[in-house]
């Protein structure tokens, strides 16, 4: 199998970036989104804890949880639209991937 090399946009790479994620030309986006998704859910799951100890009112949080989203804009693209390079047809890593 031929390997495949990516080239991201450069908007998705500063997008990333922001989260401390620098994929290389090897890492498959489908990978990269998996990973950034992890660390939205993570950050969710943090302040829904806080949440739950009072350390801020329900209307707060909603306005937390609205920032947060705003914060991992990318993750409203699929994989395959992460990269601007043509892809080897059949690539099971390039496949829509929303959750």
């Amino acid at each position: 199998m031929a390997e495949v090399e990516y080239v991201y946009r450069p908007d998705v790479l500063e997008a990333v970036q922001v989260h401390g994620v620098r994929p290389t030309s090897r890492t498959p986006p489908r990978l990269v989104r998996a990973y950034v998704r992890e660390l939205y859910k993570y950050e969710l799951r943090k302040l829904r804890g806080r949440y739950i100890k009072r350390e801020f009112p329900k209307h707060e949080y909603y306005q937390r949880v609205e920032a947060l989203r705003k914060r991992y804009p990318v993750l409203a693209l699929v994989a395959r639209l992460w990269v601007v390079s043509p892809v080897l047809s059949g690539d099971e890593d390039m496949q829509d991937d929303r959750d």
